[in-house]
């Protein structure tokens, strides 16, 4: 019983509904291991936008930062001292934290709310640098600091 071209009646219809988002069955063969069984319990998503409303946050305040450094680098008047080093570093720093949080928010697993409260952790580290940073360069910039 051979099939030719002919034989098929129209396209086959293949339902995916069941592959999107849908939990994976575990057999009762497979038991997971008491640590898996504590994350599993933990996980919360969160709600919708949160995710996105981070990210946006983190890249107006990414491209602050690399304005800011551009700036206080090759732009202000004024020699170089100890408090005007001393604000670049705090600047670089505070680059450096947005990106990582910038990356652990575009990460699949910050979708749960421990892993995300982490994230929002390393952004709260790169805001308290930033406004140290900028407090720093102004008060160089206006000669508050002789060092």
């Amino acid at each position: 019983m051979n099939k030719t071209c002919a034989d098929v009646q129209g396209p086959a219809k293949i339902d995916v509904a069941f592959m999107i988002d849908s939990p994976k069955r575990q057999d009762s063969d497979e038991a997971i291991e008491p640590g898996f069984q504590a994350i599993e319990a933990r996980r919360v998503p969160l709600p919708v936008g949160y995710r996105q409303g981070v990210i946006s946050a983190i890249t107006v305040l990414l491209g602050f930062s690399l304005l800011f450094l551009r700036y206080w680098n090759f732009e202000a008047d004024g020699g170089w001292t100890t408090a005007s080093i001393l604000a670049t570093l705090l600047l670089a720093l505070a680059i450096v934290l947005q990106l990582v949080a910038l990356w652990r928010s575009l990460l699949p697993r910050d979708d749960d709310e421990p892993v995300y409260q982490v994230t929002l952790r390393w952004f709260l580290a790169s805001i308290i640098a930033l406004l140290a940073g900028v407090l720093l360069a102004g008060l160089t910039a206006s000669h508050v600091f002789n060092l």
